[in-house]
């Protein structure tokens, strides 16, 4: 795991930022004064009430109370997690992103990997570009012709063309002094291990590099031009390419849109270039896998809808049946995931090309919500009017349901469930709830806090992956859920009791929900990212909260009370015999925890 970025680095690069530039590129903005307003990027105006000031290097909205510095800016406009619009902002001054650490020699060495295949790749994706546009090209620039592509396509996409020799690219990149070795390992040259013979993995096709999320080639994919197999040939695992986690087109779709809203994951890179060509800007294909984890966690960052495009035939329904298994623990409320099937002999490519794009469009919009694909698949081949199949049909459904976040969605789909078989809800919540075990039962009912004198759970109870969550974690959940619950929060934080599961964390993020203003749980998640604690935040994220949206706050405000009074009920001595003996087992107490120690000590003494 990389190491944190430094401080003082991000000061500087938000002290040589202007923040009117980064904004000005994304809302259209009008100077006023001393200050540029426009329309609020983040809700719904007709008026501006949106104000970007160059004086304080600051933005915001007194519509919906959106504010914040470029860093932020980004994060919530371009939705980039923390690192991210930290490099994003570097590469507009030209700068790499130090990370703390890189005097480590193995950090090192991974980071100067990294820069090393990545430098690599792009002199191969130059070398297939020039070698385009000469005349052994010409086959790979009619295919493109043939195929609809205009030029300033080809050129966005940077396709090029692999030469039929077969050490054309090996004898190129050993002239800019890149070792043979080296061109294996990064995937660029085969070594066949019986004979010792090396030659270039792509040769005679054209070739489309694969770029990461900066817009740097990570990868190739390969199209035959003749008769050769496989038709589509794509690079092997390397140090910077994992294709379960890559997206082709993802860079490109993001650059054609200021702010994507819906992404349309297809098959192959000429259905992603063709449409295109249309002018449909938002598809990126998986790289000869099926949708991962992965995938779809990069892309929720990006967008709230994901659209899978397959095939309608047995295989289509199959893929799609794995994509459904795949999203499922993925949507907490909010996120949307839809199913759109081809006609049978029908590709994306094809399709756009003989109905247009608002024909390819219009199916898009009336893709199968995940809800209806669940149900449909649930039924195919089944004869609900019998006893036993409706009972199958009910089974398979209230297991997909099961594999939800808690949430909104899921509770409606038990629903929907019931009304479809005439089974009361409540039986099939009872069933979930003995499927799930007795760890799963005990947050059944958290929206009361425990009474004054019940003891508090031990430690081991508070981190209960997927069971029931310790009482401070409760808390923190409500926070990260909706940040701005912090303003229902009595201003001393001593009701964060030092001694429990999760308080240390809890207490961080109040304060730095106090003192940074954030109300977003992707910034807050942003500031803890690559330690401990950002994954323990990631996990009560994912998680979502038992109790209704509209009673979190009266909820928080129980916790706290509860809190508040089990304090008082400890004696000083047992609060000062915890944190010792956390300290004598080698923990690192906070600076408040060590402060609570000293006061404690004087309160004993005294």
């Amino acid at each position: 795991m990389a190491g944190q970025i430094p401080q003082r680095f991000i000061d500087d690069l938000l002290a040589r930022t202007d923040v009117v530039d980064i904004v000005s590129e994304r809302v259209k903005l009008k100077k006023t004064g001393r200050n540029h307003s426009g329309l609020c990027p983040f809700h719904q105006e007709k008026s501006p009430s949106f104000t970007v000031s160059a004086d304080k290097q600051f933005y915001h909205c007194f519509g919906c109370g959106a504010h914040g510095n470029a860093l932020r800016f980004l994060m919530e406009y371009d939705r980039l997690a923390f690192p991210e619009a930290v490099e994003q902002l570097a590469a507009r001054l030209g700068l790499d992103v130090p990370r703390e650490g890189q005097d480590d020699p193995h950090q090192q060495f991974r980071e100067r990997k990294r820069k090393e295949g990545v430098n690599l790749l792009e002199l191969a994706a130059s070398f297939f570009r020039e070698r385009m546009k000469m005349p052994e090209g010409r086959q790979a620039r009619d295919y493109l012709d043939q195929r609809g592509l205009s030029p300033e396509v080809v050129r966005e996409f940077g396709i090029g063309f692999a030469p039929a020799e077969w050490e054309a690219l090996r004898h190129h990149l050993g002239e800019h002094g890149i070792s043979e070795a080296v061109q294996i390992e990064y995937g660029l040259l085969v070594h066949r291990e019986d004979s010792g013979r090396m030659y270039d993995r792509f040769r005679d096709r054209v070739m489309f590099p694969i770029r990461d999320i900066r817009g740097r080639t990570v990868a190739f994919g390969g199209r035959v031009l003749g008769d050769g197999k496989p038709k589509y040939l794509n690079s092997p695992e390397t140090p910077v390419f994992h294709k379960g986690r890559e997206l082709y087109g993802l860079y490109e779709a993001r650059q054609a849109h200021s702010r994507l809203e819906r992404v349309v994951i297809v098959e192959g890179y000429m259905d992603v270039v063709a449409l295109a060509q249309f002018g449909i800007r938002n598809a990126v294909a998986t790289l000869g896998t099926a949708t991962t984890e992965d995938h779809l966690s990069r892309l929720f960052r990006v967008v709230d809808e994901v659209v899978f495009c397959f095939d309608g035939d047995r295989a289509g329904r199959q893929a799609a049946d794995r994509a459904l298994r795949t999203a499922l623990p993925m949507m907490i409320d909010g996120r949307q995931a839809r199913f759109l099937f081809l006609p049978e002999g029908e590709d994306p490519d094809t399709l756009v090309r003989r109905e247009g794009a608002d024909g390819f469009a219009d199916r898009v919009t009336c893709a199968s919500p995940l809800s209806e694909f669940l149900f449909e698949q649930a039924a195919q081949g089944r004869d609900l009017g019998h006893i036993e199949e409706r009972e199958r049909y009910a089974s398979q459904v209230l297991d997909a349901i099961g594999q939800l976040p808690d949430g909104m969605l899921k509770s409606l789909l038990l629903t929907e469930l019931s009304r479809r078989t005439g089974v009361d809800q409540s039986s099939f919540e009872s069933i979930m709830l003995r499927h799930s075990g007795a760890a799963q039962q005990a947050p059944a009912d958290s929206s009361q806090p425990l009474p004054a004198g019940e003891p508090l759970p031990a430690p081991n109870e508070a981190v209960g992956q997927g069971g029931s969550l310790g009482l401070m974690a409760r808390a923190l959940q409500l926070l990260v859920h909706e940040p701005g619950l912090v303003e229902r929060l009595p201003d001393n934080d001593n009701w964060c009791a030092l001694d429990q599961p999760d308080a240390r964390l809890c207490y961080q993020v109040v304060r730095l929900l106090k003192a940074g203003g954030y109300r977003s749980a992707q910034v807050l998640l942003a500031h803890f990212h690559g330690t401990p604690e950002g994954e323990r935040l990631a996990e009560l994220a994912r998680r979502q909260p038992l109790v209704p949206k509209e009673v979190r706050g009266a909820e928080l405000e129980n916790w706290v009370s509860y809190f508040q009074r089990h304090r008082q009920q400890r004696s000083p001595q047992d609060e000062y015999d915890a944190l010792l003996a956390r300290s004598r087992a080698g923990e690192t107490l906070s600076q408040q925890e060590r402060q609570r120690l000293s006061e404690l000590l004087m309160e004993l003494k005294g």
